[in-house]
């Protein structure tokens, strides 16, 4: 039996309650274990905690921008890799036309989330179509090819070596956020029967990071039939209702959709802002000192970011503290907005992210400046 030091403590000019009530001329910055599910500290300085100019040495936030990526890899486990660790990968996918292959993915489950376009998903256990801002949960060992309708671009999100789980939601119950009942799983319909045949056709197997090939004398997608309780699921973001308070600015732990081992995956939706008066009203500087976090921009604009558009992401290392951009926290505390729009897919992992080659890069030149693109190099990775 282990348990955290717990010794609540209120010291100097602070507020009694995180995230509301500041005391004048201060900024919060909270110090928290296990992502935002351990004990946290919340310090109150004078000047933003982000106020650094430059930053020296490998740990440093990062910038992509899925935008520049022109490139429509042959399938996708070429697709175009970002970050990654020995419990997660990250890739960002084009595809344009009908896969001409299956794929298999022996490492881990695959999680797809669809940020443009719409089609088909064929796999062993049947059809279902897709669409923008669709999760697509694949089990490990799954067979699969998509059909696009219209061009579409997917980050995927590896659980190396695991699988997906759901977060528990503790008191608010099984149904809060989004009730299992509304996710969707493959069906065998007049599509999958249509796309029967005897055609020779290649799996492409993806195991330790390697790939191999199998070919079928025939389509081996031919289910008949299935039952059990392991299968692909299927959620799209508008079917989230994200817990919220009025009163008080919620963590990003309150946000999440999926846990991985070691790592989770959160959704930010639209949501009213918080109209307490004391409250605050964009996100609340912090370190997170055991996770990087990793953040897609889907769709929308970004209340605590500027100069982001959607297909961007932004990486902030453990060690380096972060919060909304000047711009965004004066426009916060002001309150001008009543209700956010962005859609936002964030990963928080236990292991460190390594920065992946020929992703397409911007940099963060201080707290004060903007994203920029580097003056050579773009797609070349970071030192």
């Amino acid at each position: 039996m282990r348990n955290w030091i717990n010794i609540p403590r209120v010291e100097g000019r602070a507020s009694r309650q995180a995230h509301a009530d500041l005391p004048d001329g201060t900024f919060e910055h909270e110090i928290g274990r296990e992502g935002f599910f351990g004990p946290a500290a919340h310090i109150h300085h004078a000047h933003a905690p982000t106020g650094w100019v430059r930053f020296e040495g490998p740990i440093r936030p990062r910038a992509f921008d899925t935008t520049k990526f022109d490139a429509v890899p042959a399938g996708p486990w070429s697709a175009e890799a970002l970050v990654g660790n020995r419990r997660c990968a990250v890739r960002f996918w084009r595809i344009d036309a009908p896969m001409d292959h299956l794929a298999r993915n022996a490492d881990g489950d695959e999680l797809l989330f669809i940020h443009d376009g719409a089609g088909h998903l064929f796999c062993d256990f049947g059809h279902m179509t897709y669409a923008e801002g669709d999760y697509i949960l694949l089990p490990r060992g799954t067979m699969w090819r998509l059909v696009p309708e219209a061009p579409t671009r997917v980050l995927m999100i590896e659980a190396t070596d695991s699988a997906y789980k759901l977060p528990d939601k503790g008191i608010v119950g099984p149904h809060a956020i989004f009730d299992p009942a509304i996710l969707a799983v493959p069906v065998i319909d007049e599509a999958f029967d249509d796309q029967r045949s005897e055609t020779e056709t290649r799996v492409a197997v993806k195991r330790f990071g390697e790939v191999s090939t199998m070919v079928f004398p025939y389509n081996p997608l031919d289910a008949v039939g299935w039952h059990g309780d392991l299968a692909p699921v299927k959620v799209n973001w508008r079917d989230i209702r994200p817990l919220m308070s009025h009163r008080y600015h919620l963590p990003p732990s309150a946000h999440t959709t999926f846990v991985g081992e070691r790592f989770v995956v959160c959704t930010f939706v639209p949501r009213p802002i918080e109209s307490d008066p004391g409250a605050l009203k964009v996100p609340f500087f912090h370190s997170n000192v055991d996770y990087d976090e990793f953040i897609f921009y889907h769709r929308g604009s970004f209340f605590s970011r500027d100069n982001i558009h959607p297909g961007m992401i932004s990486l902030h290392p453990a060690g380096f503290a972060h919060g909304p951009h000047p711009k965004a926290f004066a426009i916060g505390q002001k309150a001008a907005r009543k209700e956010t729009d962005e859609v936002a897919v964030m990963i928080d992992t236990r292991d460190p992210l390594e920065v992946q080659a020929g992703a397409a890069r911007v940099e963060w030149t201080g707290y004060v400046d903007s994203w920029r693109t580097p003056p050579a190099a773009t797609n070349e990775a970071a030192e």
